[in-house]
């Protein structure tokens, strides 16, 4: 365990929650493809991965004055992003079935692939508790 990062987990238990909620957004926007007016989103994962982890961002502007303006401002409170679309329908909704069912396999995969490093972590601990 690194100082900066005091879970025993480490990053793999604030990636696995972060999936789940990018699993449950990706399932919202396949859920909505035929509502009117409907925009797709999803989660700016790295971003909030770093910020999960307390690290800022590159490039990130930093308050140095007190007049200066707040540059977290603009940024959306939940960190969700609204994907552009790649081929915009009539009836504004920005959902892309195919490209949704593909982010949803892979945030699926992802999710597990962050699942087995914590059931590895938790099988080592439970290892050194009862010796076997």
């Amino acid at each position: 365990m690194s100082e900066s990062n005091p879970s025993m987990f480490g990053i793999h238990g604030a990636a696995l929650s972060l999936r789940q909620e990018r699993l449950k957004l990706l399932a919202s926007n396949i859920a909505n493809a035929d509502t009117p007016n409907y925009k797709a989103r999803d989660i700016d994962f790295e971003a909030r991965l770093r910020e999960a982890m307390g690290e800022v961002p590159p490039g990130t502007a930093t308050k140095t004055h007190p007049e200066h303006l707040d540059a977290s401002a603009n940024a959306a409170p939940d960190g969700m992003v609204y994907r552009l679309p790649l081929q915009p329908s009539l009836d504004g909704n920005t959902v892309d079935g195919e490209y949704e069912k593909a982010a949803f396999a892979r945030a699926a995969i992802e999710y597990r692939a962050s699942l087995s490093f914590v059931e590895g972590r938790v099988r080592k601990l439970m290892t050194a508790i009862t010796g076997n």
